[in-house]
């Protein structure tokens, strides 16, 4: 097991560092094509003079004669780069030179919170209407949850963002702030935008919206992987021992129905990051998606950078824990 968990890690490193150089590459090539950057930090179509320019360009790591030369990888600039992140230096934004190590500890935490609001939604919801349809096989209910389920997850995460925000969202906080008061926790919750004052109780609402992405296809993973054990000796032996349908459920066919159930999750962990960006962007939220945003409309090469390696370690991170979560899951799996 510790061998294996040192070859992930190390297959790990090897996917980070390679998406670090693709991001590094592409952006060393927008630079070529599209013109330097470092123009940004004068505002406007003022000219600046050369020397200041100059000074601008070594500020940032575009001094480089590579960014002039249209198809370069920039391999020095790279390794500084990866130098510096080693060194815990994630250098500075163009535009208002920001530290961006400190803008991270900011974005993090709000997209970490919507996270969490969305897997629990995701696999709270996923699990009950999986579990209800795979109990009713081929009844009225099972046909219900699928379709219900492939109809919610056929509408498009910004249009559920938008009736909520402009049709349900203010109605339903004045009606709770009539009734609670404006600092209660029901009367911020229902807000249509991203309160500071209140980071996890205004962060609900979108998060459960984020966890509608892929609805439809973890309900159907979790029915047909539950729909394969219902049928399953040890489940024949445990009714006829005289076990209760629930125990049978919880303890048997649910616990070995995760597997696919896990992977399902940390295939469409992926998703939800496409999802985040959206909601953030609607909802006002201070988080990881928007930073991204609005990062590549203001020409941040470097924030680009940084805030697509955070999604990429966050990607592989997820996919090291589902690949150790076998193990626990299923005595039967060893790794060697």
């Amino acid at each position: 097991m510790g061998r294996y968990i040192i070859r992930r890690l190390l297959q790990s490193l090897l996917t980070l560092g390679i998406v670090l150089f693709l991001l590094h590459y592409l952006t060393a090539l927008s630079v070529q094509i599209r013109g330097n950057p470092a123009l940004l930090f004068f505002g406007g179509d003022r000219t600046p003079d050369p020397g200041m320019l100059a000074q601008v360009e070594r500020l940032y790591g575009l001094d480089n004669k590579c960014y002039e030369r249209v198809g370069d990888p920039c391999l020095t600039p790279f390794v500084d780069r990866l130098q510096n992140y080693v060194q815990g230096d994630l250098g500075t934004t163009l535009n208002g030179n920001r530290d961006i190590g400190q803008l991270l500890a900011i974005y993090i935490p709000n997209t970490l919170r919507l996270f969490i609001f969305a897997t629990i939604t995701l696999v709270a919801v996923s699990m009950v209407l999986g579990t209800w349809a795979a109990r009713h096989r081929g009844k009225f209910i099972d046909h219900t949850v699928r379709g219900t389920t492939i109809l919610a997850d056929s509408v498009p995460v910004f249009l559920i963002l938008l009736s909520y925000v402009y049709i349900v969202a203010v109605p339903l906080t004045r009606w709770a702030r009539g009734i609670w008061g404006t600092e209660s926790f029901m009367g911020q919750v229902f807000r249509p935008n991203y309160n500071p004052d209140y980071p996890w109780t205004t962060i609900i609402i979108p998060g459960i919206i984020v966890g509608t992405v892929g609805l439809a296809t973890m309900t159907r993973l979790i029915r047909a992987s539950q729909l394969e054990n219902l049928g399953s000796d040890f489940v024949r032996t445990a009714k006829a021992k005289g076990l209760k349908p629930l125990r049978i459920t919880i303890v048997h066919v649910i616990r070995n129905s995760m597997i696919p159930i896990v992977t399902g999750i940390g295939f469409l962990f992926a998703f939800m990051l496409s999802g985040a960006v959206l909601t953030e962007g609607v909802m006002g939220i201070p988080g990881m998606g928007r930073m991204i945003f609005q990062a590549v409309q203001r020409q941040e090469g470097n924030l680009v950078i940084v805030g697509l390696t955070v999604s990429a370690f966050v990607v592989v991170f997820v996919s090291l824990i589902v690949d150790l979560l076998y193990a626990v899951l299923d005595p039967r799996i060893r790794y060697e």
